[in-house]
């Protein structure tokens, strides 16, 4: 249905030819915003509804006292079967944070959700074959394990802005009726804190899909050079894509002379570290802790990167 409006806006509303630039950026446009908007509220209603039946300080003190990274691994987990872009991924991590999980919990669902999940693994699977299927899966989900770790050691739960965390003694509805209430209301309100942050963030997202050349990312990740795989990295930051829809694209620019860890590291670095995603975080997130969690994913990306060109 979303991809139906999206051509329909495009090519009836708009009359733009298909395959030029400017159709591919509008009709990306259209049908992510719809997307994320459409997740948000389906997701942050659900989760809010669900919260109803949970005191806010029982969810924190049950998930605070997990040790050994249990909590870390079932979240990065749940991101690995949930289908969602980084995007996508947002909502839900919002929804995370405002039910009381622990930063460091949800940050590790918010790495992985992006990175790994069932269509990737497919795809690598006939692309590349089994023992690359594995180990990136494997590799995705440390990464989203110990990075939420990580970032959980800072304690920067005060760098979160424009959520209600310290909610213990926070009212919740007893009535099926108050429930739907308050879920109603709790997602209007995210909706609009957010709503300039996911137009912008899709905006930049759908130019650069429409108007980046494949051939451009090429000829600067082309090199054997140590520095490739950091390279790699930072031109993948400013993209927006899936790793499902990229996995195509890096098969056939490793047939061109790219190392496979280095193209890997540029797939994670658009999925898990896109400029858009970093809009729509600003919009939950000071400054600070966003530069800190990009930061640390990037370090990981750029290490199993390396270990990649090393294993194959």
């Amino acid at each position: 249905m979303l991809e139906y409006i999206a051509n329909l806006v495009t090519f009836n509303l708009f009359r733009l030819t298909p395959g030029s630039q400017l159709a591919e950026s509008v009709n990306f446009f259209v049908y992510d915003t719809l997307k994320i908007f459409f997740l948000i509220l389906i997701i942050v209603f659900v989760i809010s509804f669900i919260r109803t039946y949970f005191a806010p300080d029982k969810v924190r003190r049950l998930l605070s006292k997990e040790h050994w990274g249990i909590s870390n691994f079932i979240a990065a987990f749940f991101g690995a079967i949930s289908p969602f872009c980084s995007c996508s991924s947002v909502p839900l991590f919002i929804g995370f944070l405002e039910a009381g999980v622990p930063l460091g919990v949800a940050f590790s669902f918010l790495i992985t959700s992006p990175l790994v999940n069932e269509i990737v693994f497919v795809l690598l699977l006939g692309t590349f074959g089994l023992k690359m299927a594995v180990v990136y899966a494997v590799f995705g989900l440390a990464l989203g394990v110990f990075g939420g770790i990580v970032l959980g050691r800072f304690k920067l739960e005060k760098d979160i802005i424009n959520l209600d965390l310290d909610s213990k003694d926070q009212y919740m509805p007893k009535t099926f009726q108050g429930k739907i209430e308050y879920a109603t209301s709790e997602t209007i309100q995210i909706i609009k804190r957010l709503f300039l942050f996911i137009l912008l963030g899709v905006g930049i997202g759908a130019i650069i899909h429409g108007y980046v050349p494949q051939e451009f990312i090429t000829n600067y990740i082309k090199s054997e050079s140590f520095f490739a795989v950091p390279i790699a990295v930072i031109i993948g930051v400013p993209i927006y894509a899936g790793c499902s829809t990229l996995v195509p694209i890096i098969f056939a620019i490793t047939q061109k002379g790219v190392a496979i860890g280095t193209a890997l590291a540029f797939m994670m670095a658009v999925a898990g570290l896109s400029f858009p995603e970093a809009i729509l975080l600003k919009g939950v997130l000071k400054l600070r802790l966003l530069l800190i969690f990009y930061a640390i994913v990037a370090v990981g990306i750029i290490l199993i990167g390396y270990l990649f060109n090393i294993i194959f």
